[in-house]
């Protein structure tokens, strides 16, 4: 399904939210009924920003449109950065990647480094939980088990969250993965060498064991333009015996103030549209999601656009 076609059944809401974050920008409010670009809106004037982290031009980001520089290609690979989006071919106008899904706004690329697609990676990881004699759990309304995953706290807005991350110039998906993963929920600054490489050592187990990549495509991300937008792979890797998660204890790192294990279910409230994420996994898991409804018998948005030892007791966020 295209990302336009996807915006039409299911308009975006993050992206149109304002004022832009991490300033006081505020843009033309977009209704559902115009947020397709299928539909023609010649009164819209999108303001225009770009935050000066993206303007001071770091190795993240691109420079400038319009600098003597700059001479972006579209919907391939570019300078060794990913310029295509996973739902296949964007516009170019006027010299300025088009977003693909919805009017978003602003005009100009945001906090986003890259024209057009910012590619992303978004690890999942899973573990039943059990209770005090090591029993999977199992809801009492829904009759299903439970399961958890690792969430973080973002430090840029207090929102909770899937501990993903960018993905760097000539970097494999799966070493993204396991580096943000790593970074955000591993933290092993206080580690001495032999703590950190035994830290290593599971990670690479967790991340080289079978796992289950389940969405790939565009994010109602609230950083969206119209000249810039996330993308994403988003992968489930469940620990079903509790080895590997016995062994890691999560604490918070780089860009997070707090990390816990959290219970799946539609109380989850995730930065972006990450809730949606965890739904497809509770459905592709046959896991409890929602009171009295099999997860199995929902309709994901998502999905139709393209273990462990005694729980430490976190619940819903």
């Amino acid at each position: 399904m295209s990302d336009s076609k996807a915006a039409a059944e299911n308009p975006l809401k993050k992206a149109r939210t304002f004022p832009y974050p991490g300033s006081k920008v505020e843009g033309s409010q977009v209704p559902d009924k115009k947020v397709s670009l299928q539909v023609e809106w010649l009164e819209y004037k999108p303001v225009e920003y770009m935050a000066s982290s993206v303007l001071a031009w770091p190795m993240w980001a691109d420079p400038p449109v319009g600098d003597r520089i700059f001479s972006s290609k579209f919907s391939e690979e570019d300078r060794h950065v990913e310029r295509r989006s996973q739902n296949g071919l964007y516009e170019v106008e006027k010299g300025r990647h088009r977003n693909p899904a919805a009017w978003p706004g602003p005009v100009g690329r945001g906090l986003l480094g890259w024209c057009g697609p910012n590619q992303a990676a978004d690890p999942i990881l899973t573990r039943w939980k059990n209770d005090s004699k090591g029993k999977k759990v199992t809801h009492p309304v829904s009759k299903k088990n439970v399961l958890q995953f690792v969430a973080i706290k973002r430090k840029d807005c207090g929102e909770w969250a899937i501990p993903g991350g960018k993905v760097e110039p000539r970097e494999k998906i799966s070493t993204t993965l396991k580096r943000e993963f790593g970074k955000e929920v591993m933290s092993s600054l206080q580690k001495s060498r032999a703590e950190t490489q035994e830290l290593e050592k599971q990670l690479h187990k967790l991340f080289n064991q079978e796992h289950l990549m389940f969405y790939k495509g565009y994010v109602d991300d609230p950083r969206n333009t119209n000249n810039a937008w996330m993308v994403t792979e988003a992968v489930n890797y469940h620990d079903d015996t509790g080895e590997i998660t016995d062994c890691l204890h999560p604490e918070a790192g780089d860009g997070t103030q707090k990390v816990k294990w959290v219970d799946i279910s539609d109380q989850l409230k995730l930065y972006a549209s990450q809730s949606q994420f965890i739904q497809i996994v509770a459905e592709k898991r046959g896991v409890h999601w929602r009171e009295g409804m099999d997860p199995n018998a929902m309709n994901s948005d998502l999905e139709s656009s393209k273990s462990p030892r005694p729980s430490n007791g976190p619940g819903s966020i």
